[in-house]
């Protein structure tokens, strides 16, 4: 049972009774989902696989338009924003995506486009944006490489440092870590966190339910669709509560910074 969700005053988004089908799905791909998101928290959205955490992204970003229910972004319908609104406030790295044939910088410096008028050429403050998006994501050394040389987890490093380049106030990441190694998967984490403390609202899809429990100030966990608990981790990570939506034994243990920590037990048979 979910605890009650009480309406924000300072949120960036606000769902209302949300409900979104995929053509041809025997069910809803999110269903009555009702929450709101808050300004200058991390937000991560847990769940299997098919739980709907990549189709409640798109609904946030207006992508996908709900079937029935309100998504609001500060507060006014997202039918209200145009898309370059939407992409001056909001970064987004994307799952699994496929880029054209672009130099590693190029794909950094389209991050700045929402900002630039048609064939505007950068300015100062956008060389400066792009370089500082690069260094903070470690692909400087690849500026001048084809992004089709690199492999998965450095190319999905540049994905992240196009979205900062836009310097935007709320960054949304499809899991941000996909084939990441583990340096780069804490560091991701950890510069997620350190632009959370400057004031991003940072919204992230995960599969990584330990991460997200020491670097997310709240969770929420879908399951086929339905919100099934939000809140703080310590809340939402019960063995019960895992176990139930995983299908899977869990054992809830705690990490050295006292965040809970989810333990998949071995095989329950002989």
């Amino acid at each position: 049972m979910i605890a009650s969700i009480a309406a924000g005053s300072d949120s960036v988004w606000s769902l209302r009774d949300v409900r979104f089908q995929h053509q041809g799905a025997m069910r809803a791909t999110i269903d009555d989902v009702t929450v709101d998101i808050a300004r200058g928290q991390m937000t991560a959205l847990l769940g299997p696989n098919g739980a709907g955490k990549s189709t409640l992204l798109q609904l946030l970003l207006g992508i996908l338009s709900p079937a029935s229910g309100t998504v609001l972004l500060d507060g006014r319908p997202l039918a209200e924003w145009t898309r370059r609104d939407i992409a001056r406030r909001v970064g987004v790295v994307p799952q699994g995506e496929t880029e054209p044939l672009f130099s590693v910088r190029e794909i950094v410096a389209m991050g700045r486009y929402p900002h630039l008028g048609p064939w505007q050429r950068e300015r100062p403050e956008d060389i400066a944006a792009i370089a500082r998006a690069m260094d903070r994501c470690d692909v400087s050394v690849f500026a001048d490489r084809w992004l089709s040389t690199l492999s998965g987890g450095e190319r999905q490093r540049v994905r992240l440092a196009r979205a900062l380049a836009q310097e935007p106030s709320v960054l949304v990441l499809d899991e941000p870590t996909t084939f990441l190694d583990i340096r780069h998967e804490m560091t991701t984490f950890e510069l997620l966190r350190r632009l959370r403390g400057e004031g991003t609202t940072i919204v992230l899809a995960t599969h990584n339910l330990n991460l997200a429990a020491r670097y997310a100030d709240e969770l929420l966990l879908l399951n086929r669709g339905r919100l099934i608990a939000r809140g703080s981790p310590a809340d939402v990570l019960t063995a019960e509560r895992m176990a139930e939506v995983y299908e899977w034994p869990v054992s809830i243990l705690t990490h050295a910074g006292g965040a809970p920590q989810v333990d998949p037990r071995g095989s329950v048979t002989p």
